[in-house]
């Protein structure tokens, strides 16, 4: 179902049959959601900051219109925070930016610091349709994985990561900015993208990679940015010496 909702078809290739029930709106069109939503329709789920898609950010309003969209239609609002969420985007979860509720919110990733976990939860008249026993796995839950993710949220509150994603957020961002090869950076916090003028986002991320620097190419003209929230000034300035240095 996952792999459905995401809406890179080249990600679905593999693994069909996928289960129904998905449809794809134009990213943060209010109105195309809005004729989308039918009788069927049980909720809107979003990327407050599309990493995979280029790392666009929703423009301004949208998240709170989005809310109130769905409180009109009756429908479900839905967040995926797992690239996003745990101060990434300089505030812990990316809806906070816009000051909304959503009904739904997801996590991973970063929850773990590398041990795979992953969490959802609901308000309490949406998380009451399950039942203690109405759904588990084997291994959900279990102590290792549980242990790690509270040892990273003390840490992630230790250092205060919405801070600092903003802090060196704002400096890497104005390094690309100021590179010839970049046309434009966007995104928030520490999630970022950087456009590149030659088009060569590919060949770029792996001389990066040569040059010891860990980027990715999400599009065939982006690269995306998402160093470790606890990155150090020397870190953000040798990264941008490198792509001073690679950028063509």
């Amino acid at each position: 179902a996952t792999l459905h909702a995401t809406g890179q078809p080249a990600k679905h290739e593999k693994f069909q049959p996928l289960p129904e029930g998905f449809a794809h709106s134009v990213a943060f069109d209010i109105d195309d959601i809005d004729r989308m939503i039918d009788a069927t329709t049980a909720g809107v789920l979003i990327e407050v900051v599309q990493g995979e898609g280029g790392v666009h950010a929703a423009p301004e309003g949208f998240v709170k219109d989005l809310r109130q969209l769905c409180d009109q239609r009756g429908v479900l609002m839905l967040v995926d925070e797992v690239q996003t969420g745990l101060g990434r985007t300089g505030e812990w979860f990316a809806f906070q930016h816009s000051d909304v509720r959503p009904d739904i919110v997801t996590v991973a990733k970063a929850l773990g610091n590398g041990v795979p976990i992953g969490a959802c939860w609901a308000r309490a008249e949406v998380s009451s349709v399950f039942e203690p026993g109405d759904h588990g796995s084997t291994y959900g839950g279990q102590p290792f994985a549980t242990a790690a993710a509270q040892a990273t949220l003390d840490e992630l509150i230790a250092i205060d990561a919405p801070a600092c994603a903003r802090r060196q957020g704002a400096r890497l961002a104005d390094g690309l900015a100021a590179l010839d090869a970049v046309t434009a950076v966007r995104g928030m916090g520490l999630l970022l993208g950087a456009e590149l003028a030659a088009g060569n986002a590919k060949a770029m991320n792996a001389a990066l990679l040569e040059a010891g620097l860990i980027v990715n190419a999400v599009t065939e003209t982006a690269l995306r940015f998402a160093p470790p929230l606890n990155v150090s000034d020397d870190e953000v300035d040798a990264a941008l010496a490198i792509c001073k240095e690679i950028l063509k």
